[in-house]
């Protein structure tokens, strides 16, 4: 069949648009020209694909058949079409970046700032969730890059490491006593412990520390955010397990202090997440480029 793609494209528009007027107007094609190239695919399979209406024409039965596959190319081909066009010169397009709350708001904010005002036609989507929602969020096509901590093992995933953490213990001025002191573990589980309740890169690699030296972490407390961690410190409801670098300021003015162990806190590496084998978006290779 000699131009199948133009063909199946006058098919498509015809069966949309209910009309071959139409179908000609929208392809910038004569009307002859389109019940050509009906007639012409109706030779080629044997079958009749339109009937005639008062309306003007409407699918057989064998034509909704053909046209179930040929929908879904053309949906295939306009995404096709307009990723194209949102490549152009970062002049149109959108950037979905997944990430923590914590991640966004205290490492991430400055450059999504600075990347809004390079291009600020670009849209930007941010999608919040623990690391493994994240990773779900990239499979399924929601985002064009995850940021999240390290390790990542996954073959359909190319991770980039991007920078290092450090996670500690931090507590307010009611646990003012242990400032000066170094801490076993077992010294530390007598007082109430608050968690990240939700299931975190974090939250899994504490408790797997405290396993490997023969300890069960069960805190006293869970919360769903960052800043309920902080503030719970600061207040002196416990002990928080939080990123020494989210913070640096509560530390520097007095309000938070670090709990010292006798055991080191191995550092987290968070890196940049992307489908592998996919290409990336000049938005996203943009804004990787100013992450690292």
């Amino acid at each position: 069949m000699t131009n199948n793609y133009e063909l199946y494209k006058v098919f498509y528009w015809a069966a949309k648009m209910g009309s071959l007027t139409q179908a000609a107007k929208a392809l910038y094609l004569t009307q002859p020209s389109v019940s050509h190239a009906i007639k012409q695919l109706e030779d080629n399979f044997g079958i009749t694909l339109f009937y005639r209406n008062s309306k003007g024409v409407a699918l057989t039965q064998e034509g909704t058949i053909l046209y179930s596959y040929i929908e879904k190319s053309q949906i295939l081909i306009s995404l096709a079409e307009e990723k194209m066009a949102a490549l152009k010169n970062l002049d149109s397009g959108e950037l979905r970046i997944g990430g923590s709350d914590s991640l966004f708001k205290h490492y991430l904010l400055p450059y999504l700032e600075d990347f809004h005002q390079r291009h600020s036609s670009i849209k930007l989507h941010l999608n919040h969730g623990t690391t493994p929602e994240i990773i779900a969020f990239l499979k399924e096509g929601r985002i064009d890059l995850g940021v999240v901590r390290m390790p990542i093992i996954d073959s359909q995933l190319e991770v980039r490491e991007s920078f290092q953490l450090q996670d500690c213990f931090v507590a307010g001025a009611r646990y003012a006593e242990l400032q000066d002191m170094v801490l076993s573990l077992d010294m530390l589980l007598q007082h109430p412990v608050i968690l990240f309740s939700r299931n975190s890169r974090a939250r899994m690699t504490i408790t797997e520390i405290f396993q490997s030296y023969g300890h069960t972490l069960k805190p006293e407390i869970e919360v769903g955010s960052v800043d309920l961690l902080i503030e719970f410190a600061r207040r002196g409801l416990g002990i928080s397990y939080v990123t020494r670098e989210f913070v640096s300021g509560e530390l520097e003015e007095g309000s938070l202090f670090e709990i010292k162990l006798d055991v080191p806190l191995p550092p987290s590496h968070v890196g940049i997440m992307t489908m592998r084998n996919m290409p990336l978006t000049s938005a996203a290779s943009r804004f990787i480029e100013m992450i690292r």
